[in-house]
């Protein structure tokens, strides 16, 4: 069984910073990826970012040059630094882990419960 564990939400300020973290857990077989999610109230999930097990890094255009993405492999920890916080940010942050199946034949997905952010003065 695998579990994702997050944590760093909270309530910024816009402008403000805040970091995620995202603990991975249970028998993962090789890791192909992890990454960030998020849901705003009314909307669908959408991808945030993004990090290879090579560290090739992907981000929506709407994060680019504010939030960072890294990862720490020997903890299968994933970061995510939220940087120039904006009330759009706000949204139910979920972590992702992408793995391939010990069969090597497919790729099985993991979620994190999420962790609430908002950005309000």
């Amino acid at each position: 069984q695998v579990q994702l564990v997050e944590s760093g939400g909270g309530l910024v300020q816009p402008g403000g910073s805040l970091r995620l973290s995202c603990a991975a857990s249970g028998s993962i077989f090789s890791i192909n990826s992890m990454g960030w999610y998020r849901q705003a109230p009314g909307k669908g999930r959408e991808l945030v970012a993004v990090i290879t097990s090579g560290e090739s890094t992907n981000y929506a255009d709407s994060v680019k040059g504010r939030f960072t993405i890294s990862r720490e492999n020997a903890k299968n920890t994933v970061y995510l630094q939220m940087n120039s916080l904006k009330p759009e940010d706000t949204a139910i942050y979920y972590c992702n882990l992408k793995a391939a199946h010990y069969t090597g034949h497919y790729y099985v997905y993991y979620w994190g419960q999420g962790t609430q952010v908002t950005v309000s003065s």
